[in-house]
């Protein structure tokens, strides 16, 4: 059986090799590569530049139907290219989901939903540069260093990068379970009890598994006291929370999120409740007036600023939990 698998493999790179490619996208091919630093053996090559292929060819089908009004946000090629969704849902959207735990809960009073029309806590000193987590389903580490880091400023007014490699490293007996995913009220239930998360400088990351937990206390950047969760589903609480307290932890369904560049994201095709990525939300605003008007929140990503605008995302707001942004919101106490 062995023999008759491996004959049937090669059969299939030698077919795949034989291929012929459209010459006129010979450039653009590589372009492409040399941009994002992509290189390949010869069979895995031509399955790569079939796969981008079909993947360049998706985002002009979607773009050319977004001219028509027919989508609100459009896509452009980016260094997920050569991956089928299949592959980038996989590697990319580490957030593990669990049973609820027991923590206290955001409830602001009736009068404080009267929040600010628009907040982005960029421009206020909040928020860090966008980070990449490259092939490692760490995104649960980047949300809750992002929150952290939110928090500790509005305490120190000091900004400061925190350590993902060190939540990957170190909270595998919370539940994580590093490049493999994870959740991020785990990463803070293990910033409580260990008294402490280092800082980037001193705890770099990697983007691979570390199996030996390298914490230094004299490093320690933030802590925090624990968190509380915003009411499942409730967008106004959500809004609230973020105008009130600042950038906020949330888990999303980013399956189709691999090419997304600009507009306001929204996709009937998003879940509610099969939530597979953790990102963070620095603010909300409007786009367009009157009956025209689309609301919108701030997603800070950690895919790096070659994704979306600039390593952000306007993802739709006040459209029925979209995605389920407010399914799962969580900020930590400090």
């Amino acid at each position: 059986m062995m023999k008759i698998f491996l004959f049937l493999v090669s059969c299939i790179l030698t077919g795949i090799s034989s291929l012929t490619f459209d010459p006129a996208l010979d450039e653009d091919w590589m372009k492409w590569k040399s941009l994002h630093g992509k290189q390949y053996g010869k069979n895995e090559e031509n399955w790569r530049r079939i796969t981008w292929k079909k993947n360049l060819n998706k985002i002009k089908q979607h773009n050319l139907e977004q001219s028509m009004g027919k989508h609100t946000f459009r896509m452009e090629m980016n260094h997920f290219g050569d991956m089928t969704n299949e592959e980038f849902n996989q590697q990319m959207n580490g957030f593990v989901q669990g049973k609820p735990e027991s923590s206290t809960l955001y409830e602001p009073a009736p009068h404080e939903y009267d929040v600010l029309q628009a907040i982005d806590w960029r421009k206020y000193g909040f928020v860090t540069e966008v980070k990449n987590q490259g092939r490692c389903g760490s995104c649960w580490a980047f949300s809750a260093t992002g929150s952290l880091e939110g928090q500790t400023f509005k305490k120190t007014r000091k900004l400061i990068s925190l350590s993902e490699q060190n939540l990957i490293d170190c909270s595998r007996r919370h539940g994580n379970k590093g490049c493999c995913g994870g959740r991020v009220t785990a990463a803070f239930k293990y910033v409580e009890q260990n008294y402490g998360i280092d800082n980037e400088n001193s705890y770099p990351y990697t983007g691979m598994d570390g199996w030996r937990c390298k914490y230094k206390r004299q490093y320690s950047a933030a802590n925090c006291t624990g968190y509380e969760r915003i009411k499942k589903g409730d967008e106004r609480a959500l809004a609230t929370a973020v105008a009130q307290i600042g950038p906020i932890s949330v888990s999303v369904d980013s399956t189709h999120f691999q090419f997304y560049c600009s507009g306001i994201y929204h996709n009937k095709s998003c879940s509610k409740t099969k939530l597979n990525h953790a990102v963070l939300v620095v603010g909300y605003g409007t786009n367009g007036k009157g009956k025209a008007a689309q609301n919108y929140w701030i997603i800070k990503n950690s895919w790096g600023k070659r994704w979306g605008n600039k390593g952000y995302m306007f993802l739709a707001k006040d459209m029925n939990n979209q995605c389920g942004i407010a399914s799962n919101a969580v900020y930590p106490l400090v």
